[in-house]
């Protein structure tokens, strides 16, 4: 079985099951990636957050054209569907499962997933994070 590992470990929780943003003290406003200042009030006392792992879709569309190098697939290109998640506290932008737009709207509940990106010289697949129609999820 070959080696892998996550694209940035700093965007997931310890266990590699949520995203890690952060959270502001000062006004509470919600960030990802974690931020080490807030960026609507520039207060310094942020402290990372897990981040939910349901949310639903905010924005959505289908990526119909090849991503450059290291974002590409390996071997033959496919359309990948990409959103705004919900996740209450903060949007997230990511990837999505699906690349149906037929399958998609707004509102629709979304579960965190990890799928394999790219694989590295080494043979090291390299994974990130994605969401999946809830129903895919489980």
């Amino acid at each position: 079985m070959s080696a892998t590992r996550l694209i940035d470990p700093t965007l997931f929780s310890e266990d590699g099951s949520a995203l890690v943003g952060s959270v502001c003290a000062d006004c509470g406003t919600t960030a990802f990636p974690a931020q080490r200042s807030c960026s609507r009030c520039s207060g310094d006392d942020v402290s990372e957050t897990v981040l939910p792992r349901e949310g639903t879709l905010w924005a959505y569309t289908v990526q119909a054209f090849e991503p450059k190098r290291p974002f590409r697939h390996d071997g033959e290109f496919a359309p990948f569907g990409l959103a705004y998640v919900d996740l209450g506290p903060v949007l997230v932008e990511s990837r999505l499962t699906v690349a149906d737009v037929a399958a998609l709207s707004p509102g629709l509940p979304v579960q965190l997933v990890t799928e394999p990106l790219f694989t590295d010289d080494d043979g090291t697949v390299v994974h990130g994070f994605a969401f999946a129609p809830l129903e895919d999820a489980r």
